[in-house]
Formats: C-alpha cells, structure tokens, sequence
C-alpha cells in the first residue's frame, strides 16, 4: 500500500508555509494523499484565536485544487484536548493494521516530542517524517534532544523510501524542505496592525479573513 501522510496543526490561520511543507515531505516519500488535519482543542497551546469553523472553512479553501490534500475532520469538532496519538489509533482503527501511515512534524516540534501526550505510542501507529530547514542538517541540531528520544531516531531512520510503504509504521524520515519564513502568529499580528499578508496565504484564505475580519 502507498503511505497516507497526515499533518496536523491548529491552522490558526493555514499558510504557504504548511502547505510547502506538506508537499515536500509527500513528494520526497511517493506518497499521494495527505490529511490535512485542523486540530480542536490543542492540549499544548491557547485556545485557537479564530473559531473552529472559520479554521475548517480556511483549510478547505487552502487545499481546493490540490488532489494530494484531503481534509480530515477528526478532531477539529471535539472540545476536549486533542491528543495526536488518540488520533492516530482512530486513523489505524478504520484504515487497518496494514496500511502505511506518515505523521508529517516539523524539526521544532519533533525536538519536544518526548513531551507529548504517550509520545513512544505513536511509533506503533505511524512513521514520523521530520521537516527541518535547508543548510542546517541533523547533526547540527539533533545533539539537543533529549536521549530517550535519540535512541528512538537511532534505531528507527530510515534514508529508504520503499521502508515507509513496506511497513504500516515505526521508522523515521528526516528531509529538508523549502524555507519559508512564515508563521501563524506572525500573520496575526500583521493583521493587527494593519499589513498585508497578501503571498503569505493562498489567496482564497487571504479573502476568507478580510470578509470575515478575522484576526482584527
């Protein structure tokens, strides 16, 4: 079976950069769907500044046109804490015990990952693909993870493709990705102060936030 990737985000609001980041990591595995997957209640941050009904519109609008993203609906109506590695096992529940699954993170995130909620569970439901920035390789920057955690990368990467289709999880994949200085926190407060953040959105979100005045 062909990989399914899912990325998981607040989205608060979707941006160029995840959406780059997204296909970067599909197009470097082969894999042809990715779940873009707006989270509900984040258990790690505040709550999201838009509703989750604005978040679910601005993804729909962001991925329209691009047959590789599917929009998954699993956790954004759910009011209690969203924890990733619930999500996964209800991903594994309905697709099989067989089927490759990729959980796309980003360098940040996979940095802090042993702080998530049974965060050794999640290498039985998926693999993990960690996005990190061109010119900065692993080695510069993977000697501050916490050691519990490098012996999780030391035993689990894989620089092989065909591992991530031929098993349903347990490896992980490191990959540079376009660069895009772009972030959630930083539109909103461009939209605070009156900027623009016009090539910082697709355009449909750009005119979803405008006409809904979003972010103000």
């Amino acid at each position: 079976m062909k990989p399914i990737g899912i990325l998981g985000g607040t989205f608060d609001p979707i941006h160029f950069g995840h959406l780059r980041l997204a296909e970067d990591l599909a197009e470097a595995l082969g894999i042809d769907e990715v779940r873009i997957l707006p989270t509900g209640t984040p258990p790690h941050r505040t709550p999201a500044h838009a509703s989750a009904g604005d978040r679910l519109a601005m993804v729909r609008l962001a991925i329209a046109g691009n047959p590789r993203f599917v929009l998954d609906e699993h956790e954004i109506h759910k009011t209690t804490p969203c924890y990733m590695v619930d999500t996964l096992q209800a991903l594994r529940s309905e697709l099989g015990p067989d089927q490759p699954l990729v959980l796309f993170v980003g360098g940040d995130a996979f940095m802090g990952l042993d702080g998530w909620h049974q965060w050794q569970r999640l290498f039985d439901l998926a693999h993990l693909a960690v996005a990190h920035r061109p010119g900065f390789p692993p080695e510069t920057w993977l000697d501050r993870i916490a050691p519990a955690l490098m012996t999780q990368l030391l035993m689990r990467r894989s620089n092989e493709p065909a591992d991530f289709a031929q098993q349903a999880a347990g490896r992980i994949w490191l990959q540079a990705v376009t660069q895009l200085d772009i972030s959630s926190s930083s539109i909103r407060t461009r939209l605070q102060g009156g900027q623009s953040i016009r090539y910082l959105v697709p355009e449909a979100v750009h005119d979803y936030i405008q006409h809904h005045h979003l972010y103000r």
